[in-house]
């Protein structure tokens, strides 16, 4: 779990999401963690998967700069955070790619409604979600894109963060 935890740490401090080691008091959606101005916080003690810091920073990442920097505490609902739901799910896919870590560190048996196996066999099978709304943030390239850009696709990213509010 250390090991998991160090990586995905280093992984967001190179790609420029912010985070806080500190106590969290009450409940959270998340144990160990929680949202504060753009910032994630966690509770080393409370965290209870590695991978979940993954899918919180998700939603920090695939959100634009302007609206990144108030997300606190629990998401509301809403179209915007819905659709960062599954964006959230496939930018930790992603990372985990990209940082070669079981995609059962995040989609672990206790968290996405019993459905993290599910949700795993689509992606190894190129059964992706949300890389079109990925894409309309100019994070990552589908398929035909990715030709057309002669880049690699998706779950290849060509940034890690938005930076911009799509128009």
């Amino acid at each position: 779990m250390e090991h998991h935890t160090s990586l995905i740490l280093s992984f967001l401090r190179d790609i420029g999401i912010g985070y806080s080691l500190e106590e969290i008091e009450g409940e959270t959606f998340l144990p160990g963690l929680k949202l504060r101005a753009g910032t994630l916080i966690i509770d080393r003690g409370k965290l209870l998967y590695p991978g979940d810091i993954l899918h919180e920073a998700g939603h920090l990442a695939c959100m634009p700069p302007d609206i990144r920097k108030n997300m606190s505490d629990n998401l509301p609902g809403g179209d915007l955070h819905d659709g960062g739901e599954l964006m959230a799910i496939a930018w930790s896919y992603a990372a985990c790619i990209y940082l070669n870590i079981d995609a059962k560190v995040v989609f672990h048996e206790h968290g996405y409604k019993n459905g993290s196996d599910a949700i795993i066999e689509n992606f190894k099978a190129s059964r992706f979600i949300a890389v079109p709304l990925l894409q309309w943030l100019g994070m990552t390239y589908d398929e035909k894109q990715a030709q057309i850009h002669e880049l690699p696709p998706y779950p290849a990213m060509q940034k890690w963060l938005c930076t911009e509010r799509p128009g």
